[in-house]
């Protein structure tokens, strides 16, 4: 008889990009940090050890990232184990080991990205990672793009299979897309709770051959079985990021109530198939359009819940089903937003920690220099060819006024960004517009007039909304004019104004 830590069990893959087959359900390691909190770190071999029980169990492809403890470390570990033979996995089996970058803003050299990739090899243990993907912490800073560029020549190279990102939301996955930057998947939160991913991410992921990597799908543990009809805890019943981050999502969708609704609805389809409440959470995300896999979290050696997860396989949501569950979600309010938005707007609360101190942390995107015999006057430039040549500066601050130049979608001394498309160039020229504003000391807030200039007045919809997306709240004077032409491959060009406080 065969033990049974060694029965192998063959799921159904997903195919995020060509080559690249993956287990519906992923084991994310993001959990090893946390158990390394107090400096020890996990023993390889017995963490490597249930790793592999993993993977015996169907569940074959981990992510992690460069600062998920040793979680790289370990996953090199069980690759290495499993050439010598030292641990069975069945003939040819090759776990896929997802990974992640997560740099701090800033100029993105060649030797920068290359001396992070080889990290990322050395880590695992491997001569080429079969995905690789960025996290971005401040779009203001365009070094994601340079960072993006570099990853795709070492692709070629042949030391990364395929290329994703993560937390992006769509109008800067649509800038690298739009840009030629192709990727494969983006690693993004959705659930019952958070359905932002629903939207006009699934829309442009459909369009661009772009899988969604779902993680959050229980919503910190509050859609399983625990909180069917339980009381709302109190503050100090939430003692982990993770329960404060989706307490607040709790909150935002309209309160307990609400979610006992989605609960007794998930609760009745779960009787139904003799599975969990969490099954049934899990399998509406793995049913979303756009979505090539749900990552669910393991802590390695302490608990695992491998037998659940493979009920998630075993059924279907039918019409009925769905019926009842958008029935139950009629009474929620929608989390405001785009994906990864908590990663730079406040209250920046993750399932990782509380961020609030990130943005002090990075650094200013433009130098700032006293404008010459002109005392009280700062200004900026950004490295545009054009700024010399035709003797103006980005931008310049006078008191509490900053008056920003007509701007477009030129990236470093005269790449155009988005070429052809006017929604991106809209995007690259709003971040950099805010940019040069932050850098001289004011905020996005402070925006009191913005003027767009459009090669095609029928483009004006999609330039519209996406400044509709950066200033809704603000609501600055606004006007829109077609001209005659502009300059080089440029659709759009913006100016803005704004006082300080």
């Amino acid at each position: 008889m065969i033990p049974k830590r060694l029965v192998l069990v063959m799921l159904d893959k997903r195919m995020l990009g060509p080559g690249l087959e993956v287990s519906p359900i992923v084991t994310g390691l993001w959990q090893v940090a946390d158990m390394e909190r107090d400096g020890d770190l996990l023993e390889p071999d017995q963490a490597s050890d249930a790793m592999a029980d993993y993977a015996r169990a169907g569940f074959d492809t981990f992510d992690m990232a460069d600062h998920y403890g040793s979680a790289e470390l370990i996953a090199g570990r069980l690759l290495e184990r499993n050439r010598q033979g030292a641990v069975d996995l069945g003939a040819d089996a090759e776990p896929r080991m997802l990974t992640k970058w997560c740099p701090q803003p800033g100029i993105m050299t060649a030797e920068t990205v290359r001396a992070a990739v080889e990290e990322r090899l050395e880590r695992l243990g491997t001569e080429k990672i079969d995905l690789l993907q960025l996290h971005w912490w401040m779009y203001e800073h365009p070094g994601y793009i340079d960072a993006m560029k570099e990853l795709v020549k070492l692709q070629h190279e042949g030391l990364i299979a395929h290329l994703g990102v993560t937390n992006f939301n769509t109008d800067h996955l649509r800038v690298l897309v739009k840009h030629g930057l192709w990727l494969v998947s983006n690693q993004v939160c959705f659930s019952l709770l958070d359905r932002r991913a629903g939207g006009r991410m699934t829309d442009f992921c459909l369009d661009n051959s772009i899988k969604l990597l779902a993680y959050g799908a229980l919503g910190g543990g509050f859609l399983t079985d625990k909180w069917v009809g339980a009381p709302k805890p109190a503050p100090e019943e939430i003692g982990d990021w993770s329960k404060m981050k989706y307490a607040r999502f709790v909150n935002q969708i309209g309160g307990w109530g609400v979610l006992q609704s989605v609960l007794g609805a998930l609760k009745e389809i779960a009787d139904r198939y003799e599975v969990s409440v969490a099954n049934v959470a899990t399998r509406w995300v793995l049913e979303q359009q756009a979505v090539g896999a749900v990552i669910v979290g393991a802590r390695l050696g302490e608990r695992e819940h491998r037998e659940d997860n493979l009920r998630v396989l075993s059924f279907a949501l039918d019409n009925k089903d769905h019926s009842a569950i958008d029935q139950a979600l009629e009474g929620a309010q929608p989390i405001p937003g785009d994906c990864g938005d908590e990663y730079r707007r406040p209250p920046f609360l993750t399932a990782s920690g509380d961020l609030s101190d990130h943005p002090s942390m990075s650094p200013a995107v433009f130098e700032v220099a006293d404008v010459p015999d002109r005392p009280g006057r700062l200004m900026i430039d950004t490295g545009s060819e054009f700024e010399p040549i035709a003797g103006y500066c980005r931008a310049m601050r006078i008191g509490d006024r900053i008056l920003v130049s007509g701007t477009t979608a030129t990236h470093g001394e005269g790449e155009v960004v988005c070429m052809g498309d006017v929604a991106g160039q809209t995007v690259y020229i709003l971040d950099k517009i805010v940019a040069a504003i932050v850098s001289l000391g004011g905020s996005l807030e402070d925006v009191v007039r913005t003027r767009i200039y459009l090669k095609d007045a029928g483009q004006w919809e999609p330039v519209s909304r996406v400044h509709g997306r950066y200033f809704g709240k603000v609501r600055p004077a606004n006007t829109l004019v077609e001209i005659s032409d502009l300059v080089g491959d440029y659709l759009v060009e913006i100016e803005a104004e704004a006082i300080v406080g």
